[in-house]
């Protein structure tokens, strides 16, 4: 099962954030949202199906993430959960630790925001756009 959609990149995204990354339908972006990686999303999660949303639900779902621009990828591991509620209106957010709110995406995740590509960063900064991919 996979559900994909659309971001932007931003000139203030800084990727610096050591234990999370978020996308966000927010259109500006701050010097201090450095775990920010994407703004202007078309999709929250309340617009997620039904069916993934349950699955992302269930104790240890494993879910990859896909994160594209034109130049460059990365692909990140983390997990679902039961505590998750996804119903943020703006942010989604994958954590490194098993934290849970309804900003939450995934926990338990093998990368944040400085671990990803630097490749897709430089081009994210330049306002490229993202296709995000939510894989189960």
């Amino acid at each position: 099962m996979e559900y994909s959609f659309l971001a932007r990149g931003h000139e203030n995204i800084t990727s610096h954030h050591k234990s999370t990354f978020e996308i966000t339908t927010d259109k500006t972006l701050t010097l201090k949202g450095d775990c920010i990686i994407g703004v202007c999303s078309n999709t929250i999660l309340n617009d997620l199906p039904s069916t993934l949303k349950e699955k992302i639900k269930t104790d240890n779902t494993k879910i990859e993430l896909i994160l594209e621009t034109d130049n460059a990828h990365d692909s990140i591991i983390g997990f679902g959960c039961s505590k998750l509620t996804l119903n943020h209106p703006t942010d989604m957010v994958c954590r490194k630790s098993d934290f849970t709110c309804n900003r939450t995406l995934m926990i338990n995740s093998n990368k944040a925001a400085r671990d990803l590509d630097k490749d897709l960063i430089n081009d994210l900064k330049k306002g490229c756009n993202l296709k995000v991919t939510i894989k189960i």
